[in-house]
């Protein structure tokens, strides 16, 4: 599967969640008379002791210190530019060597700094047998080059990571100041601002001048689609702000990039469903390669929709929505039951313990279609009845389910296999306006990955931005440097 090839242009995971199982005995079960039971003899797992350290022969040492200097300023593991502190002892390198493997690999938080809303966990990984071998053969280089993620949207971020260090280095760029918005016909020392500004990205944009022409709307155009605005030419408020948000910013926007892909698992299933929550769009992988892709609908800050992976297994036609509590209670039930009544949505139960359901129908917030997959957030991919948000570029707007443009053609692509379920079957059953739940052949059932991706590099390698609406960008950045500080106490 060639990883780097296709993975992770523009869109880009992984916690198990297992079940504990109870023994609970059966009614009047310990007074029955049975015989003595014979002791339990458990088996005790023997103890593992670590695998000791290998000793490297001075050639290794040398060598892995050499590449050990700046790969963690490279690989955006460190802020400062300037080398790493000269490594002196085969001991001291090995524990560098391995503490770079497990940054680089499966990133810099412990358990603890995880959001809970942050459901993807990098695997556990002990880099010690697989250098240890490497030692052994002398294969170290190679081993040092498989630790990053494998993948072509990590290599993009770190190339990106490049450029964006040496503008930082440079100075970075002027704010534009505020003020009207500018069009093609607009002159004066903001245009010549705006000029100077573009070029810094663009090499295509003349730096010098202080006239809007074609050209220039041109190179705005280009700067919208790269911040994922809308690509008017017109330079408004919007456009004015991301493009002042500061080189140093986006070198931190770029690394927590990287820092989340660390948390992938080293290979993607080739047939998989990707939602960039932070872009709002849905991409459907096969082959590792993507074959559609659809605008969606995201959660809003507030009610932010979870990094998560799991497994598409059933779609509910005409699916009834059972409002969660705190929705009903804070957005429903005020509102008064002749509401209730004129949009479909029945109460069931009494007192403390009524929730509201929105039967099937033309006016049921989950639409026609529902995506169901396991997880603990109680979230879905679903079909809605509100189409305008699609049209536009900031389509944060859910409580943290995932609204899709196009839910029919994906259901359609999902149940191709099954006989059972053509587009006529489905069809039909979508007439008859009744609640049915399609369970999908275990082959067809698909991994689906919720993903939060603010910075990517497009094909031609230009660094695409989005916004930060929940703030995790900077939350993560602010708990890698945390962590950073108490690894280089602790090694004191």
């Amino acid at each position: 599967m060639k990883l780097r090839a296709t993975l992770g242009r523009s869109f880009q995971l992984g916690t198990a969640f297992v079940g504990a199982v109870g023994l609970v005995s059966a009614p009047g079960f310990a007074q029955q008379q049975m015989p003595p039971a014979a002791p339990i003899v458990q088996a005790v797992p023997p103890v593992v002791p670590p695998m000791p350290l290998p000793t490297l022969s001075a050639s290794q040492t040398a060598q892995l210190g050499q590449m050990l200097a700046d790969a963690g300023f490279a690989h955006g593991l460190r802020h400062d530019g300037s080398a790493q502190a000269r490594l002196d002892g085969s001991d001291t390198v090995v524990r560098a060597a391995l503490d770079y493997a497990r940054a680089v690999h499966s990133g810099r938080l412990d358990a603890s700094d995880f959001q809970q809303d942050w459901g993807l966990r990098p695997a556990a990984y002990d880099p010690v047998p697989a250098f240890a071998d490497a030692v052994k053969r002398d294969r170290i280089a190679a081993w040092f080059r498989s630790l990053p993620p494998p993948y072509a949207g990590y290599d993009g971020l770190q190339k990106g990571l490049v450029n964006y260090r040496k503008i930082e280095a440079a100075g970075g760029w002027t704010a534009i100041a505020a003020g009207p918005d500018m069009t093609v016909g607009a002159s004066g020392p903001r245009v010549a601002a705006l000029r100077k500004r573009l070029a810094v990205e663009d090499s295509d944009v003349v730096a010098t001048g202080a006239k809007f022409d074609q050209e220039l709307k041109d190179a705005v155009i280009r700067a919208q689609r790269r911040y994922g605005l809308n690509p008017t030419g017109l330079v408004s408020t919007g456009t004015v702000g991301a493009l002042n948000v500061p080189a140093a910013d986006r070198v931190r926007q770029i690394m927590a990039n990287m820092e989340r892909w660390r948390w992938l698992p080293q290979e993607l299933p080739a047939k998989r469903i990707q939602v960039n929550i932070a872009a709002a769009v849905l991409t459907v992988f096969e082959g590792d390669a993507p074959i559609a892709s659809m605008k969606a609908v995201t959660g809003r800050p507030g009610n932010e929709t979870p990094m998560l992976q799991s497994r598409i297994h059933s779609i509910v036609l005409n699916p009834p929505w059972n409002v969660p509590a705190g929705i009903a209670a804070k957005e429903l039930f005020p509102k008064g039951a002749a509401y209730l009544a004129r949009n479909n949505y029945k109460i069931i139960g009494t007192g403390a313990g009524r929730r509201i359901q929105q039967q099937p129908g033309p006016k049921s917030a989950l639409g026609l279609y529902k995506f169901d997959f396991d997880n603990p957030y109680a979230v879905y991919l679903h079909d809605t009845p509100a189409q305008a948000k699609f049209a536009s570029f900031d389509r944060l707007d859910s409580h943290g389910c995932v609204r899709l443009e196009k839910p029919g053609p994906l259901a359609q692509l999902l149940l191709r296999n099954d006989p059972a379920w053509q587009p006529e079957q489905i069809d039909e059953a979508l007439a008859k306006a009744k609640t049915l739940r399609v369970q999908l052949q275990p082959q067809d059932q698909v991994h689906v990955y919720l993903l939060y991706w603010t910075a990517f590099a497009s094909a031609n390698g230009a660094m695409n931005f989005r916004g930060d609406p929940y703030g995790w960008d900077k939350t993560l950045a602010a708990k890698i440097e945390r962590r950073s500080a108490i690894t280089a106490v602790a090694a004191r």
